[in-house]
């Protein structure tokens, strides 16, 4: 008889087991960050600036995601979004939903959306002489994420802010802490900007051209810098560029945007293997680097379209010249859709077409 039960329960136990494995990797598997269909707007008296449209895509922990495009293409706006520093009005979020830990970051109320925001999401924005303040001492800036966030004051927070500089490679922190921002260079109001978005250790960064203005060795070490605090924290990031050699470098997924609208998102081997819209190629080819010496750079003809007027079918129609432009759809917007096995593009049979 206790035989018996001991067959029942061994049996019992290996079932449960099955289920808590199961549910171990359903959990595991959970996006840091999924959103969906988020659709952003500008109503302007020039008429409504169809910013962002149905845009979905996923983050997952510790992932670097690349978002690149043209300037215009959406790609900053689909961010601040999500942050909640759009605008408002002129911008308006017309739909979507934003997954963040069970949090729809789009319909949270403003004061639980200022606890995630500069806690478990941080921003690094392009431009560190606009975005820190002029008037204010380093210190002061960089402990006032730790005042907000983690109640530390006074000396505490001062050599966590010392510490923090240090981290991101300021030299004497104890005496360069109570600088203002116009002393510092270029490159290190960006270390200050990164030592400001990671002093929370968030779960995730966002990077929004983070060394546009920068020249190319510095923009080397604030990209290691970058990398090397993300292996060290395990932060998931998401990459805002127009410069496909840095997402070629930093990322693991990418998506390209290109007026409004996610056109092509894949691995970042696969789509810099076999690019299928008719833009990712024609930013592949614009790369300086793929054209041989003396030979004249690629260039994009014409303009992104007016996102204040309505643009009816494929977009890129107009643009296209690395595939079939007659071929593209004229009625509606193409839809996303899986091509291969994790590779999705626009369904435009002009712009998949090869000229």
């Amino acid at each position: 008889m206790s035989l018996a039960g001991s067959k029942i329960d061994s049996s019992i136990l290996e079932a449960n087991a099955c289920t808590f494995l199961h549910i171990t990797e359903s959990i595991s598997a959970m996006p840091l960050l999924d959103v969906r269909n988020l659709t952003t707007r500008f109503h302007t008296r020039n008429g409504i600036v169809h910013a962002v449209e149905n845009v979905s895509f996923q983050v997952d922990p510790g992932q670097t995601l690349g978002i690149v495009g043209e300037s215009g293409s959406g790609k900053s706006v689909t961010c601040y979004s999500l942050l909640g520093l759009i605008p408002q009005p002129p911008g308006r979020i017309h739909g979507g939903q934003a997954i963040f830990d069970g949090i729809d970051l789009l319909s949270v109320p403003e004061k639980q959306l200022r606890k995630i925001r500069g806690k478990r999401i941080s921003m690094i924005f392009q431009d560190p002489m606009t975005s820190l303040n002029p008037f204010m001492k380093v210190s002061a800036q960089l402990t006032e994420p730790l005042a907000l966030h983690e109640n530390l004051h006074g000396k505490e927070a001062l050599h966590r802010a010392i510490d923090a500089l240090a981290e991101v490679g300021i030299p004497d922190p104890e005496k360069r802490i109570h600088s203002y921002p116009h002393e510092f260079s270029g490159g290190m109001r960006q270390r200050v900007m990164i030592a400001m978005a990671l002093i929370t250790r968030p779960e995730l960064l966002i990077c929004d051209e983070p060394t546009t203005a920068l020249d190319v060795t510095v923009q080397k070490q604030v990209l290691e810098l970058i990398r090397e605090r993300q292996n060290q924290l395990g932060t998931a990031v998401i990459f805002i560029t127009h410069d496909l050699a840095v997402v070629s470098e930093m990322c693991d997924h990418i998506n390209v945007m290109y007026a409004g609208r996610i056109v092509e998102s894949a691995a970042k081997a696969d789509l810099f293997r076999r690019p299928l819209h008719a833009y990712t190629r024609s930013l592949l080819k614009s790369i300086p680097a793929s054209h041989p010496k003396g030979e004249l750079l690629y260039t994009i003809p014409g303009l992104p379209p007016d996102l204040s007027r309505p643009v009816t079918g494929c977009s890129f129609r107009l643009r296209n010249r690395l595939g079939k432009p007659d071929d593209c759809l004229t009625e509606t917007p193409p839809p996303l859709a899986e091509v291969h096995p994790g590779h999705f593009a626009q369904n435009c049979p002009g712009c998949l077409a090869e000229a």
